[in-house]
């Protein structure tokens, strides 16, 4: 159910991406400077590195993790 989820996040922050609304628009300026669109993408990349956090937080594979553990340690870097 969680990788459902998922998907229907990944699926919504990538429509939210298409922001054709915003195209020719430079009006209204958020605290008097920043155009509507650039905080958008501001807002939208902040959404985008949460639901990727979520999306190795929950579907990330564990056997990974466990191949690396059980890897000998060989003392060079």
């Amino acid at each position: 159910m969680k990788r459902i989820l998922l998907l229907l996040g990944i699926s919504a922050v990538y429509l939210a991406h298409q922001d054709f609304w915003n195209w020719t628009r430079v009006e209204p300026l958020l605290f008097g400077f920043l155009p509507i669109g650039l905080w958008y993408h501001a807002a939208y990349s902040l959404l985008a590195s949460a639901l990727m956090w979520l999306v190795v937080k929950f579907a990330w594979p564990r056997s990974l993790e466990d191949i690396e553990k059980n890897l000998p340690a060989t003392g060079t870097r």
